[in-house]
């Protein structure tokens, strides 16, 4: 057991947290202060593609809003955690942080019960945030080249499974996994196509990330997989208001040698489950965040680089946030949180 486990362990016993967690069975009403929801961002563009074709309603001409990013938010009775903003990844909506597969509690109602305001985004072009049809419709109507088409992405059940880490090919799974391949059924059921390759350079959804933490004076910004970088994409842009950035298994890191200066003054943890260094498309990405990690503790910051396995925990996919530990993985970032996030106090 590494000495940063043992640390964190500790913790866990003085504010009560135990691990492995029976929260599971949660049957105590969730006391809520306040919920709704809101858009952040966005900008109006003027198209003439709007529709395929008129109608007495709608014309194919005019105005519409895009690049605003979907925020639904629940404060707790009592509210005494700093807030969290949960952004979802690749293929995937808001979705991810909800209830899991098989119906157990989700990271969003398990932090609002220990505390914490939460809120969850559904990044620009996806989910309840709008996409920009414009161009589709401008080659269906002969007003644009075909060549102009946006790559759309979807995620197929095969790739995903070897991809989210569920087993070492299709079907087959690891023989420990905490994912509940059980409801695999269900999980497909929340992948969406992903527009993220239409979308203009910065993604609209890293200005409206800062623009969110600004607005809430303080949040910790948690990414995964494909916005596991998004935090620190937000952080270059503004490190006012982002309490903390937590990147669970990212696509990328910043870079080694890229300006460090912003991150040195933000607590970070870099978050992976098991079975990455046998991945493919996994190992090379934790080692370059490993090296993303010793540049900025050389530059003076203050990050974490934790793999579960190495800590003692195992199985855990890609979507460790719906796996079977997922609060006793909760449990211990929110150690982490109470650890190393200032102004940072629990009941």
């Amino acid at each position: 057991m590494s000495k940063t486990w043992r640390r964190y362990c500790t913790a866990c016993i003085v504010v009560g947290v135990a691990l492995p967690v029976a929260a599971q069975q949660i049957t105590t009403p969730l006391a809520i202060a306040k919920q709704g929801s809101f858009f952040i961002g966005g900008r109006d563009v003027y198209s003439e593609t709007l529709r395929p074709s008129a109608s007495p309603f709608f014309t194919t001409t005019g105005t519409v809003t895009i690049d605003q990013v979907y925020v639904r938010y629940q404060v707790p009775v009592g509210a005494n955690g700093t807030a969290i903003t949960l952004i979802h990844g690749c293929c995937l909506t808001g979705k991810t942080w909800e209830t899991t597969p098989d119906g157990r509690i989700g990271w969003d109602e398990y932090f609002v019960r220990k505390g914490h305001a939460v809120y969850v985004i559904d990044q620009v072009s996806r989910g309840r945030s709008a996409a920009n049809t414009a161009v589709i419709n401008g080659v269906r109507l002969g007003k644009t080249p075909s060549d102009q088409l946006p790559p759309i992405n979807l995620a197929g059940h095969e790739s995903a499974w070897t991809g989210f880490r569920f087993g070492p090919e299709y079907s087959k799974a690891y023989p420990n996994t905490q994912f509940p391949l059980e409801a695999i059924a269900e999980f497909w059921k929340q992948m969406v196509p992903d527009w993220t390759g239409s979308l203009p350079t910065p993604n609209p959804t890293l200005p409206a990330l800062s623009e969110l933490a600004i607005q809430l004076g303080g949040t910790v910004l948690i990414g995964h997989s494909q916005s596991g970088i998004y935090p620190f994409g937000a952080a270059a842009l503004s490190t006012r208001g982002i309490a903390g950035i937590v990147s669970i298994e990212p696509t990328a890191c910043p870079e080694a040698k890229a300006d460090m200066t912003p991150y040195t003054k933000i607590p970070i943890l870099v978050l992976w489950g098991d079975y990455v260094d046998q991945s493919p498309a996994w190992a090379p990405r934790l080692a370059a965040c490993k090296a993303f990690a010793e540049a900025l503790a050389k530059a003076g910051g203050k990050i974490d680089s934790v793999v579960l396995p190495e800590i003692g925990v195992r199985g855990n996919s890609h979507m460790l946030m719906q796996d079977r530990n997922n609060l006793e993985v909760a449990d211990w970032l929110l150690v982490w949180i109470d650890q190393n996030i200032e102004g940072r106090t629990r009941k």
